[in-house]
């Protein structure tokens, strides 16, 4: 793999690649385990989630950071650069202000650490490894303001992320929060 390596949790290491192919099976592998109780419902389904996967794999500026201990994935978050019309401003409402829609922002779709691995620091590790490898100047996320009763937008906000809007990106998709801050704080 491409990208730096670097020590998170005891026994973990941090890996980025801007190559789906080499992360994909990584990458659905500890979505499944992350999103297991969401399985039945349409939009969290494993096989949508490829679906989406693929879209976003590639478009413009994707990157994946994935945290690994003893070989095997325990955590990842990914995203891709979006830009002024992009469909994702688009569907937020209301209309985001000007300085985060004019240029190239950075949108993060997808972050989830195993469940044994949670409270360890390890999703703040992965999100600030791939912010890191970051130019635009803000970054942008969707959360599901009811995930872990309120728990991850919390988390997403003590991260410096405020909230800016909603959206619902699809027909099967409950209506998320869309949240942004500055890439680099």
């Amino acid at each position: 793999m491409e990208g730096t390596s670097m020590t998170t949790a005891p026994g973990a290491e941090i890996r980025t690649s801007a190559n789906l192919d080499e992360v994909r099976a990584d990458l659905i592998d500890v979505y499944a385990e992350v999103r297991a109780p969401l399985l039945h419902l349409p939009n969290y389904q494993v096989t949508a989630f490829g679906e989406r996967l693929d879209r976003h794999g590639g478009e413009a500026g994707f990157q994946a950071v994935l945290a690994y201990a003893d070989g095997h994935p325990i955590g990842y978050a990914y995203g891709n650069i979006i830009s002024h019309g992009d469909r994702y401003w688009q569907r937020t409402s209301p209309t985001p202000a000007e300085q985060y829609t004019s240029g190239q922002a950075f949108a993060l779709k997808e972050i989830g650490v195993r469940p044994a691995w949670r409270g360890t620091g390890t999703a703040r590790r992965i999100h600030d490894a791939l912010l890191d490898t970051r130019d635009e100047p803000y970054v942008t996320l969707m959360v599901n303001a009811a995930a872990g009763d309120g728990k991850v937008h919390d988390l997403y906000r003590a991260w410096g992320y405020e909230d800016i809007g909603h959206s619902q990106p699809s027909a099967a998709s409950p209506i998320l929060t869309v949240m942004i801050r500055a890439t680099h704080l």
